[in-house]
């Protein structure tokens, strides 16, 4: 899970991101509102969290309003210490998907993001991925290199598919550990480097320009670009 972090208070936010990169997902922290807004724009996250109070000019419920507005999707949970009902419900009517009160436990936070990522995913029906010339059509269990079919086992064609959506994202071990083997500790075996060995061999076999990488002391990354 890529998340942005919208948040002031330089406490909560060094919480926060400790927690979210021992539960290995990715997370990137904007400490203003300007800063909040240019990042929330560009699309690029699983889910957003957002502190209600913002310096710099722009609230939170002011950059969910425009994420709206402009079209944005991407699931907003709100953090705040502002308690009361009519602020709960102002926040979701704001276009907040969830409503978090400060002081919190880490694990319900991230309760509550996992069950938004699942609620996102529901509603995206996606059939087919794709990355340069790579295809996947998750339906027919097919996929293809520049025209050539790539035959994968049940395995590697969910590591696959777990990687197309991330593209563009390093995605750790930890990461593939949960959502692909779904172990939540690390076995201490060679079972990912194995697979994506595997899968290297057969979707870059060939081709001119390689897609999976490994990202030394961070774990893997499909990209297309150099």
């Amino acid at each position: 899970m890529k998340v942005l972090l919208v948040e002031d208070n330089e406490l909560v936010a060094n919480f926060v991101k400790k927690g979210m990169a021992e539960a290995g997902h990715v997370i990137d922290h904007a400490p203003d509102g300007r800063d909040g807004m240019f990042r929330a724009a560009s699309g690029s996250y699983d889910a957003i969290i957002m502190d209600r109070m913002r310096p710099g000019g722009i609230d939170g419920l002011g950059i969910i309003g425009a994420l709206r507005q402009s079209g944005g999707k991407t699931p907003v949970l709100i953090l705040s210490a502002l308690s009361d009902v009519d602020e709960r419900i102002r926040g979701l009517k704001s276009g907040a998907d969830d409503y978090l009160v400060k002081p919190f436990a880490f694990g319900e936070l991230l309760a509550r993001l996992d069950a938004l990522l699942r609620r996102s995913q529901d509603n995206q029906t996606v059939t087919t991925l794709s990355l340069g010339d790579l295809r996947m059509d998750i339906l027919a269990r097919k996929v293809t290199r520049g025209g050539r079919t790539v035959n994968l086992q049940p395995r590697e064609f969910k590591l696959l598919e777990y990687l197309l959506r991330h593209a563009g994202q390093v995605v750790t071990r930890t990461m593939l550990l949960e959502n692909v083997w779904n172990f939540h500790f690390d076995p201490q075996t060679n079972v990912i480097d194995v697979h994506v060995s595997k899968l290297r061999q057969k979707i870059d076999a060939g081709a001119e320009r390689p897609l999976l990488r490994t990202i030394r002391n961070s774990g893997y990354m499909l990209s297309a670009e150099d």
